[in-house]
């Protein structure tokens, strides 16, 4: 088994309240039908606790957080993107939750890119990513409405309504999210 505490690497730091704490940075990516791409993790030592998130993750030291966007799209899945073909930030969100044993805190940026469709590439995953990350899908949104409505956790939960804002173009608008 996995060390719990290998889950969190230099970029979780104590915030004043003494929470691991990191900023980061996730995308909404459309393929060329409009159907999102969510990962399904699942906590240390409780596969039976999952839920499905977008792609992204933490920021390194002083990293922008379009480049890092980027990056943790190339390393999760294998596809390149550039920071100019990002729209956004569309939302930000500040999230606790719990996670490998800690009550943590992430701050978030959210973008949007659209791709074409093609084999995900997950070489790039971290030995803790390729230990909790159990599955990636393309999701049709009524589907995953549909999932979330029959009991699937989604983070953020307002996801839905997000990408259904922004698949088809981003207005400009900065939208708060509270989980």
């Amino acid at each position: 088994m996995v060390d719990p505490d290998s889950a969190f690497g230099d970029d979780w730091q104590p915030g004043p309240d003494g929470m691991l704490f990191r900023n980061g940075a996730r995308v909404l990516l459309f393929n060329e039908h409009g159907h999102l791409l969510l990962i399904r993790g699942h906590d240390w030592g409780k596969e039976d606790r999952s839920w499905w998130f977008t792609v992204g993750g933490g920021l390194e030291h002083r990293e922008d957080p379009r480049a890092g966007a980027v990056r943790e799209t190339r390393e999760e899945t294998g596809i390149e993107l550039q920071p100019e073909e990002l729209e956004g930030p569309v939302a930000d969100r500040s999230a606790i939750f719990d996670f490998a044993l800690r009550t943590v805190r992430q701050d978030e940026l959210f973008f949007v890119a659209h791709v074409h469709a093609r084999e995900l590439d997950t070489s790039g995953q971290t030995a803790a990513e390729a230990h909790l990350l159990d599955e990636y899908r393309w999701w049709n949104l009524d589907d995953l409405q549909a999932a979330q409505r029959a009991g699937a956790t989604i983070y953020p939960g307002e996801l839905v309504g997000l990408a259904r804002s922004v698949v088809g173009g981003w207005d400009g608008t900065l939208t708060h999210l509270g989980d």
